[in-house]
């Protein structure tokens, strides 16, 4: 069945009529039809589902722009193609997935497609995170890896993360070669599959756990720089949740073999569920996905409180404020600062702070860090969104002996320390912020008291990220003319400041407003617009990689709390748009 050059009513069609998808997938799609849905008809079929900056993403269901075994398997018939190639196929994939509905049934899906390509697969007994994967992919020196997950979206979604040999996912050239690869599959009866016992038999299916685990909680725990802080801070207490996630088993196990004695797990959010039922959305990034922990915070008196998204990448904190005996919210950009600040201080306190340490953070993260780095005299690199960039600038670290990584972060709520991995880690993440946490604990303070005293020493940095949604064809054309709009208007002021400067990373353009020069950007190409403001502020303008929005992200600097809130306000008031 040919899946390019056909309407959308053209490919219903097919998918309707073809023996070669299941009766259960054409049932789905005939229903569509007898109920007069021929909006979800054309939202299903008006183009094969669209790769974003985690890959591909999208919603469960039959059609070719919906996550389900066909495009599944299409996809990993592109990537087998691609490995073949390379003459890399000897090396093999790991694979990895989370609690999402489908997703043990598309990790296997991913296995026996590539195993029928002649390539060996590793994939985990049950469900792992992804920094386990990034990790297994180095260890066992394979030349890819795939994680099935949707991250924080909905429970309705589900996605496919493809990884190169350094276990970072795919960036440019490589990503754009697989995805021809993909798109080259033109006919679903031609992608390659066999069954589980055949792809035993042959030798080419392989099962990893204990072992990796094992290697991995090892690799991790010898990153820890204050043992003696974590066996004082005896009273520190920590409630956590891993919202139905694969957090639990990692997160648990590495904070009680390091000795933090009082861990309470949110009993109702423990096990894997991939109907999320106690939560309307597992991102930690939303405040109402800490409706349980909080309460449960409370009642045990926690200094703490911590969630892991559901493939454990990303990590939301709220610290104990001692002074109001209110839990506080930490972004991404504070609990990314707390981690980089203490990690660096302790490192030149303890004399093992290298000459040429770098952190790596993202244009739309607070400039907060790069602040702190610089004030270490670390160097400071940006990036574009995606945690995948931090993974190259690591990659590049290495292979041009430059820089030794110190640490990396992006505001959504991701970060990492170490080495091992090469994606946000958010198990070590927990175990960097406790162990920070402890630190701050022996000498009678909380994290969100140290957050008090980095903003009284380096300026009081405020960011938000506003999204605004337009879902399907419409939506897309929508967001498209927001971004051609701001092109063909160049702002001269955001609210009360006035533009500076203007990065246009479509175009490799930086543009000077003052002096109407044009020099080039130092990023790759991307659908991204930056405004440098006046007063340390700024504005940057994307399209979401893995959702129907298109994104502002604001960042601000104040003299004060009161001052720096209220500029905030101001640009968010002022959004043009």
């Amino acid at each position: 069945m040919k899946v390019n050059h056909m309407n959308a009513m053209e490919r219903y069609q097919q998918w309707c009529s073809n023996p070669y998808f299941d009766e259960a997938t054409r049932a789905e799609l005939k229903a569509l039809a007898d109920a007069g849905n021929t909006a979800e008809i054309q939202d299903r079929f008006y183009r094969d589902l669209a790769p974003g900056t985690g890959g591909l993403r999208g919603i469960l269901g039959a059609g070719s722009n919906r996550m389900n075994l066909y495009t599944v398997r299409k996809a990993t018939q592109g990537l087998a193609n691609f490995i073949l190639k390379k003459g890399t196929a000897a090396k093999g994939v790991a694979i990895s997935f989370d609690s999402r509905h489908m997703s043990p049934e598309f990790a296997e899906e991913t296995a026996l497609c590539l195993n029928a390509n002649g390539i060996p697969t590793y994939r985990f007994d049950s469900l792992r995170p992804v920094p386990m994967l990034s990790f297994a992919v180095r260890t066992l020196g394979c030349t890819a890896g795939v994680m099935i997950t949707a991250s924080h979206n909905p429970p309705a979604y589900n996605g496919y993360k493809v990884y190169w040999d350094d276990g970072a996912q795919v960036t440019a050239p490589l990503d754009r070669e697989i995805l021809d690869e993909v798109n080259a599959v033109t006919d679903y009866a031609t992608v390659k599959t066999m069954t589980h016992d055949e792809a035993v038999a042959a030798g080419l299916y392989h099962t990893i756990g204990q072992e990796l685990d094992d290697r991995y909680m090892a690799t991790i725990q010898a990153l820890v720089l204050d043992h003696d802080s974590i066996t004082q801070a005896a009273g520190l207490k920590i409630v956590y949740t891993p919202l139905h996630g694969t957090g639990n088993l990692p997160v648990r196990r590495v904070l009680s073999e390091l000795g933090f004695r009082n861990v309470f797990v949110v009993p109702e959010q423990e096990k894997p569920d991939g109907d999320f039922p106690t939560v309307k959305s597992p991102n930690p990034e939303d405040k109402a996905a800490f409706t349980l922990a909080l309460g449960y915070a409370k009642e045990q008196g926690a200094d703490l409180v911590l969630a892991t998204d559901p493939d454990a990448d990303r990590l939301g904190v709220f610290a104990l404020d001692r002074a109001s005996g209110e839990y506080k919210p930490l972004t991404g950009n504070m609990s990314g600062v707390l981690i980089c600040d203490y990690l660096l201080r302790r490192r030149k306190e303890l004399g093992v702070l290298p000459a040429n340490g770098a952190v790596v953070s993202t244009i739309v993260s607070t400039n907060m860090v790069r602040t702190v780095t610089e004030a270490f005299g670390m160097k400071y690199i940006d990036v574009l969104t995606g945690f995948k960039f931090i993974g190259e600038q690591m990659r590049l670290f290495e292979q041009n002996h430059t820089y030794a990584f110190q640490f990396g972060m992006e505001e959504s709520y991701g970060c990492l320390v170490g080495t091992h991995a090469r994606d946000k880690d958010a198990v070590v993440a927990v175990m960097a912020l406790c162990e920070a946490a402890a630190w701050c604990y022996c000498q009678g303070k909380t994290l969100w008291d140290r957050m008090q005293e980095l903003y009284r020493e380096y300026g009081y940095y405020r960011e938000d990220t506003v999204n605004l949604t337009y879902p399907g064809q419409e939506g897309a054309a929508k967001i498209a003319s927001i971004l051609e709009s701001l092109r063909t208007n160049p702002l001269q002021s955001v609210g009360p400041c006035k533009v500076l400067k203007i990065r246009d990373y479509l175009k490799h353009t930086v543009l000077d407003l003052a002096t109407g020069a044009v020099t080039p950007t130092d990023l790759p190409e991307s659908n991204v617009l930056y405004y440098e403001l006046e007063n340390d502020a700024w504005m940057c303008v994307r399209p979401s990689g893995t959702e129907p929005k298109v994104k502002f992200y604001l960042g601000v600097k104040g003299s004060s709390p009161e001052d720096a809130d209220a500029l905030l306000k101001t640009l968010q008031d002022n959004l043009p748009c």
